[in-house]
């Protein structure tokens, strides 16, 4: 695993930094500056990047939104103090696929990373709560009912597991088709839904009641619940 850390704080950096690498992690940079950090992420091509969200020249969900213009695929986690429901709604919604705590055990962090790498969206448990809460009691959505209903009934499916918090990997095992094609359909639905993150379009199908036990809800779409044969 490579990372690279965008970090403002030098001791808690080079702390971060030995600890990373004595777990046989590879820390491809170690910046406090947000603008070699950018600079860094498009030379180094890192698995994950983590990210300060306070920091003196720009704050994090700033350098959150340039790298995700500049890297769409790439796996970003804030690493932060702060566990104010809007910092974790606003990262998510930003693109973020993870946020950390500065204070979680070491062994919890490296677990972490490994499930932000392996594609699955990653919240610090002591924030499950939190977001769980403000996912229940979010306004109105933001997404017409017309947006979901350019999703074909196999993009529904696999939008109904991301919102389960599964794996690409999880989801080709569960449905009985490639990894690829997963990938594919979850392009397609990051497309349709305007959005730039698995866990913005997980947030979407929680907002809107369209999954149920992890199934699509039979009223949420128009189109012809049949499967092709392309998606089996």
């Amino acid at each position: 695993m490579r990372v690279l850390l965008i970090d403002d704080h030098a001791l808690f950096r080079i702390g971060l930094q030995e600890l990373l690498e004595r777990r046989g992690i590879t820390v491809v940079g170690a910046v406090g500056d947000c603008h070699e950090g950018r600079r860094l992420a498009a030379q180094t091509n890192p698995d994950v990047v983590l990210l300060d969200m306070r920091m003196p020249e720009a704050s994090g969900l700033e350098v959150l939104r340039h790298l995700r213009a500049e890297h769409p695929g790439l796996p970003i986690a804030m690493l932060t103090t702060s566990t104010d429901e809007r910092d974790v709604i606003e990262s998510l919604r930003e693109g973020a696929q993870g946020y950390l705590l500065k204070d979680m055990e070491p062994d919890a962090l490296i677990a972490a990373l490994g499930d932000i790498v392996a594609g699955r969206t990653t919240v610090a448990p002591d924030l499950t709560g939190i977001l769980a809460k403000a996912v229940q009691g979010a306004a109105k959505p933001d997404h017409p009912e017309t947006t979901f209903s350019e999703l074909t009934p196999r993009e529904l499916e696999i939008l109904c597991h991301l919102a389960g918090g599964h794996s690409n990997k999880v989801i080709a095992r569960s449905l009985g088709i490639a990894e690829g094609t997963v990938k594919l359909h979850v392009k397609a639905i990051l497309r349709k839904l305007a959005v730039h993150s698995r866990v913005e379009a997980a947030v979407i199908a929680v907002e809107n009641n369209l999954c149920l036990r992890g199934q699509p809800r039979e009223e949420t779409s128009g189109t012809d619940r049949t499967t092709s044969e392309e998606d089996r």
